[in-house]
């Protein structure tokens, strides 16, 4: 296999976005089509399941909800699913938002 034909590998410990997530959430994961549809670099950081254990992601965004990101090139710290798609395609997309 050529190098031009491996698919990318958007997720990177050393990506400047942050993406907590919970698995098999169909929030988390509509982001994460954004954030590979955009071939934007990720690193996915897997949160607890309870609400309540997700001290992590409220001190990071001010809430316990995921989808969260946090992107060390803007500073910005975000959560709620249609914030974040928002964000991502009007930062690195080409300013419109996609269909879902």
């Amino acid at each position: 296999m050529s190098a031009t034909s491996a698919p990318p590998n958007p997720e990177s410990q050393d990506a400047a976005i942050t993406l907590y997530r919970l698995q098999a959430c169909p929030y988390c994961e509509r982001v994460v089509r954004v954030l590979n549809d955009l071939g934007i670099e990720y690193h996915s950081r897997f949160v607890e399941p309870m609400h309540s254990e997700r001290d992590v992601v409220k001190r990071l965004v001010g809430a316990r909800t995921v989808p969260a990101i946090v992107d060390e090139n803007t500073g910005v710290a975000m959560a709620e699913s249609a914030n974040v798609v928002h964000y991502l395609e009007t930062t690195y997309g080409d300013g419109t938002e996609g269909e879902d």
